[in-house]
């Protein structure tokens, strides 16, 4: 009989270990998070200077002063309070350079939301203001539906919302007025 009751209690202690480790593994993520606030960033890296490579070129150098990690978020990003300096380089290593005194960069869709005094200036000489751009960082695209001054060589066009790549080559305006621009012939 003692055997018995022996036997019993095994299986129940075995029993109640798998499912206590069973639960352990659901909340695996939940326990790494025991000791951070949801609202507050996981990491914070102060003066950053980041390089950007792809097959030994240089295509991107991101300069800000603060930035705050918040990937321990269910849809994670990265916040740039002091603004960022983003400068772009083609293949012939041509710069664009990209500011704003405030960002956020969506790392699960590749997007940069930049705010505030936004400045896009290319090597064409072309130089967007506005006060919100979102930048697509993969296909290298720009988009707003702010009001925005597109200074370039041959005149300044003001609008509202617009839709470009970030050499404005091609390039979609929304709303146009008060341009002036030289059209190809005119002297």
């Amino acid at each position: 009989m003692a055997l018995k009751y022996k036997h019993i209690t095994i299986h129940l202690v075995t029993v109640l270990a798998v499912t206590l480790c069973l639960r352990c593994t659901d909340n695996f993520k939940k326990i790494q998070q025991v000791g951070v606030l949801q609202n507050e960033p996981v990491g914070v890296a102060k003066d950053i200077n980041l390089k950007y490579t792809d097959s030994g070129m240089l295509t991107a150098n991101l300069i800000s002063k603060t930035m705050l990690d918040y990937s321990n978020r269910e849809f994670g990003f990265s916040e740039f309070p002091d603004g960022i300096h983003l400068i772009l380089y083609d293949k012939e290593q041509n710069k664009s350079t990209i500011t704003s005194n405030y960002a956020i960069y969506y790392t699960e869709t590749d997007v940069i939301d930049l705010r505030g005094n936004v400045k896009i200036a290319t090597t064409q000489n072309d130089t967007l203001f506005t006060e919100q751009l979102f930048y697509y960082e993969k296909d290298e695209w720009v988009f707003t539906n702010q009001p925005f001054r597109l200074k370039s060589p041959s005149g300044d066009t003001y609008g509202n919302g617009l839709d470009s790549d970030v050499d404005f080559k091609r390039i979609n305006i929304l709303e146009m007025y008060d341009s002036e621009f030289e059209l190809e012939g005119d002297n």
